[in-house]
């Protein structure tokens, strides 16, 4: 079962003036950093608040690395702004299958490794009323990195 907005990712063509801007606007300060090399992105993560089931929800700006990666040919096409929204859940494997089952696209066969030691996969834009979907179970406390 869906547990929370897990994100928000937004799409940023420089990595730290964005930091700098929710820094500077909102007062979020960046909890981790890191670069996944598998998505071709710079990402940091910007802490919103904790929530009842144990994580918490974050802004996640997206910063790409290569010009094939896919937040570099979504930028190229829409410019900075939000790219897709993530809802945690305690079992990605389980809640893909499941929303799967009712017929909207899940895009990889396995979840895959995402920010700060979690699991994820996405739902088809198209199949969610254009919005980009993510599912995420995070690492453990102790295991994020």
């Amino acid at each position: 079962m869906l547990t929370r907005i897990d994100h928000i990712g937004i799409a940023c063509f420089d990595l730290d003036r964005t930091v700098e801007f929710y820094r500077a606007t909102y007062g979020f300060e960046v909890f981790h950093t890191e670069v996944n090399e598998e998505q071709g992105v710079r990402e940091a993560m910007l802490r919103i608040n904790g929530t009842d089931d144990g994580g918490a929800s974050y802004i996640q700006l997206l910063e790409p690395v290569t010009e094939e990666s896919t937040v570099a040919k979504w930028l190229a096409k829409n410019g900075e702004g939000v790219h897709h929204i993530a809802f945690g859940t305690a079992d990605v494997d389980g809640d893909a299958q499941a929303i799967g089952d009712k017929g909207v696209r899940v895009l990889y066969d396995e979840p895959r490794r995402g920010s700060m030691g979690s699991r994820i996969t996405f739902l088809h834009p198209k199949d969610c009323h254009g919005v980009l979907t993510e599912l995420v179970t995070s690492a453990p406390a102790d295991e994020q990195h």
